[in-house]
């Protein structure tokens, strides 16, 4: 059973269990296309691999939305699709009329030439590499995607999302960066999520500007206390947003439902 924290400020939020199968192939339906792409990084110095998905039916002569979706600390640009299933869950949201048109863009979020996770994920560099992302994201990634498939270029067009290592990243820039997105997610968000005063020190700002602000976790997750202070604070200040939580460890059971539940919100 889901369990949906009500809080003063909250955005209309489903309470609904994932369709049964939600992450099963179906036959007989319209597929997604999902590719692997390099794009240059001037950040990185170094070409880069990415993922993105493209819809059923998808045309060059439509306009399209942009979720960039990003993996946890052990992951990489792969860890959506073969993990988490995500062409599945998509597809199947599509086949149902229940999501926006959108390209959904997963980038590696460790912005360094040997962006492997290697033997020690928690090795400095590479830890630092998930910070300096930031920079790859907005000044190498967005500007490539923008120019080579027909998207629309407005903040409110623009969602950023991510597990984990990636929930924080998605809060971090996300939420420091409020003029290129309207939508933001974090799913389990790691320690690495700033702490709230400085996620959101201008809080007027972030009300004015966010379509979406959502935060889920597990309820069996050790990390349960990054969203739950940053809830905590934002219920605080007035901040609009969605809180979700649900039974469950920090792993991709909780995940892929949180992207299932989320995807259906955006661009709305």
């Amino acid at each position: 059973m889901l369990l949906l924290v009500a809080v003063q400020y909250v955005r209309p939020q489903s309470d609904s269990k994932p369709a049964e199968g939600f992450d099963q192939i179906r036959e007989n339906i319209p597929k997604g296309k999902v590719e692997t792409v390099e794009y240059p990084s001037k950040t990185v110095g170094a070409d880069r691999k990415v993922m993105i998905y493209t819809p059923p039916e998808f045309s060059k002569d439509q306009k399209y939305n942009v979720l960039y979706l990003l993996h946890g600390i052990g992951g990489d640009e792969t860890e959506w699709f073969y993990h988490g299933k995500l062409n599945i869950i998509l597809d199947n949201l599509y086949a149902d009329n229940e999501l926006a048109p959108m390209i959904v863009v997963m980038p590696n979020g460790r912005a360094m030439k040997d962006d492997s996770a290697g033997e020690n994920i928690f090795d400095k560099q590479k830890i630092r590499a998930f910070s300096d992302f930031e920079q790859d994201l907005l000044e190498d990634l967005i500007p490539f995607v923008e120019s080579s498939y027909p998207v629309y270029s407005g903040r409110e067009n623009r969602a950023l999302a991510g597990l984990s290592m990636g929930g924080g990243q998605s809060l971090n820039f996300g939420l420091d960066n409020p003029d290129t997105f309207a939508w933001i997610g974090a799913f389990s968000p790691a320690p690495n999520t700033k702490p709230p005063e400085k996620l959101v020190p201008r809080p007027g700002k972030v009300i004015r500007k966010l379509k979406l602000l959502w935060i889920s976790c597990g309820s069996e997750d050790e990390l349960l206390y990054v969203s739950e202070r940053t809830h905590d604070y934002l219920g605080e200040k007035g901040v609009p947003h969605t809180y979700y939580v649900e039974p469950g460890q920090h792993n991709f059971t909780v995940w892929k439902n949180n992207l299932y539940q989320f995807s259906r919100l955006l661009f709305q």
